[in-house]
């Protein structure tokens, strides 16, 4: 496929998510009604959504997978020529798995919203905020120009915001303010620290600085701005101890909400670190390198123990807050990956960080499920209402509810392995300069912490799924069967499953693509 078609392709699939947002506020033309103005208007989000997927497909298709370390389907014109701002856009072997899995999530979110729209307000600002949430997180992955990125990452938190004030359950006003406002206060310090690199660095082009890689900076400089720019990213990532504003999103936003913000939107903190920091200003990198893999691995066992303590019987735990917890850990490999500063390392955080999207975006749309059956997601009731548990009462439900446990605790042959293992092993030999000893500590307590993963992902199983929770009325044990598998369910929740077997049986197909980019994002060149 030519560079002018590539080019085109590329810039549709970040613009139409925009056209399609406004659109969707415009009444429905006649005929295109259907049943209601409700119907034609979620129509519509499915249709705009299948556009940008087919668009990413054939942007996927026409990439030169022989070369994915190049900038390919290249747009660069001057924007704003008085303060040196270019519209630069492109797509390598890094950001072509997030687009691809941004434009997939988006999708099977607003074909499961057809059927099943949250209740809340009309639904074509559902639509709307959808589409332009999508619009935000493509034009971030796909934006080569400091400013860009800060407004495309901007653009999103807006969506969201009102995607759980208004459409979200018990508690949502606190939990979209707090979300708003630790992200909010994280962007304003990022913002400081990408304009200082595009001032002292002379321009604002990610491409042009990552060859460069933090010559024109002198040390200094590279410190304060990793400092400033890896606060804003890692509210967003999130790391701990800045990951509160997260269990408290995850647990009050609408089903699609939580996908779409485990899915992708954690993704773009992780992605500023490989695209920005580490190519950018490799010295600060280096400095700060073992404190983010000390918060790494503080973050992945802390987010496993509260996990374990919610699991447990007579906690009062919620199901989906032990999701939203997990991520923590889990985002604690992709951090602990990337402060490795080793092809290795980086290579598996980019694998994790597309895992984590397809299995957590399936677990919560599986709790979500599960919710809209039995009208609560808390783990004791869940326990207690299941009795002979979802695998007798909803057997596919409860099964797939099993192999997202399996695939979230890392299991050999589904794509949770990967991102962690390599991770794990960065740290075994990371980066000449730093310590080897401190790394080899993190290194096991990351290990430790992949068995505190599976300790609690084992404890939901057998109390949802098997209904082991001793102490239960006999009355419990032999409940009505529920509804399993709607067919609007079976087709939102199927690719998430292939993909999570396919990501782990051959996951050469995604590091073939990723480790000539992190290759030369990590020499300079």
């Amino acid at each position: 496929m030519s560079d002018s078609v590539m080019q085109y392709l590329l810039l549709a699939l970040v613009v139409l998510p925009l056209v399609g947002a406004a659109s969707a506020l415009l009444p429905a033309p006649p005929g295109l009604k259907g049943r209601s103005p409700e119907q034609a208007v979620l129509r519509h989000g499915v249709t705009v959504t299948g556009a940008v997927l087919a668009l990413t497909a054939a942007l996927a298709a026409g990439f030169d997978h022989d070369d994915p370390a190049r900038m390919q389907a290249t747009t660069d014109v001057s924007w704003i020529p008085a303060l040196g701002i270019r519209l630069h856009l492109g797509v390598d072997g890094v950001s072509l798995p997030l687009l691809l899995l941004t434009a997939l999530l988006t999708f099977l979110c607003a074909l499961y919203s057809y059927f099943r729209v949250p209740s809340g307000p009309s639904p074509k600002a559902f639509v709307a905020l959808l589409l332009l949430l999508e619009c935000g997180t493509l034009a971030s992955f796909a934006v080569l120009d400091l400013v860009l990125f800060f407004l495309a990452f901007e653009t999103v938190l807006v969506p969201m915001y009102f995607l759980i004030a208004r459409w979200g359950g018990e508690n949502r006003e606190r939990a979209a303010w707090r979300f708003i406002l630790y992200t909010v206060l994280g962007s304003v310090v990022m913002l400081l620290g990408l304009l200082l690199v595009g001032i002292k660095g002379g321009t604002f082009d990610m491409v042009a600085l990552a060859t460069d890689n933090g010559a024109g900076l002198s040390h200094s400089v590279q410190v304060i701005a990793v400092l400033a720019i890896g606060l804003g990213l890692a509210v967003k990532a999130p790391m701990w101890p800045l990951h509160t504003w997260l269990p408290d999103a995850h647990t009050a936003a609408p089903t699609v909400g939580s996908v779409l913000l485990a899915g992708v939107l954690l993704k773009m903190g992780t992605y500023g670190f490989v695209r920005i920091v580490l190519p950018v200003a490799p010295d600060g990198a280096h400095t700060f390198a073992p404190y983010l893999a000390a918060f790494a691995v503080t973050g992945i066992v802390y987010g496993s123990l509260v996990c374990l303590s919610l699991a447990r019987r007579g906690q009062g735990g919620d199901l989906k807050r032990l999701i939203a917890y997990s991520s923590v850990g889990h985002m604690g490999f992709v951090l602990l990956g990337i402060a490795t500063m080793t092809p290795t390392g980086v290579n598996g955080a980019l694998f994790a960080n597309v895992a984590h999207g397809l299995i957590t975006g399936l677990l919560f749309f599986l709790v979500g499920g599960v919710k809209d059956r039995l009208g609560t997601s808390d783990l004791d009731t869940l326990a207690g209402a299941t009795g002979a548990a979802l695998y007798g009462r909803a057997p596919r439900l409860g099964g797939l509810l099993a192999f997202g446990a399996v695939a979230s605790l890392g299991l050999p042959g589904l794509a949770g392995f990967w991102g962690e293992m390599l991770a794990i092993l960065g740290s075994y030999r990371p980066a000449d300069g730093l310590s080897r000893p401190a790394f080899l500590v993190f290194m096991a307590l990351a290990a430790f912490g992949t068995l505190l993963t599976a300790a609690y992902l084992l404890a939901v199983v057998r109390r949802v799924c098997m209904g082991g929770d001793g102490g239960i009325p006999a009355e419990f044990h032999h409940g009505p069967r529920l509804a399993d598998v709607h067919g609007h369910e079976f087709a939102a929740w199927t690719p998430l499953v292939a993909l999570t077997v396919l990501a782990g049986l051959w996951p050469a197909a995604l590091l073939g693509l990723t480790d000539p980019a992190v290759q030369q994002l990590l020499g300079g060149n």
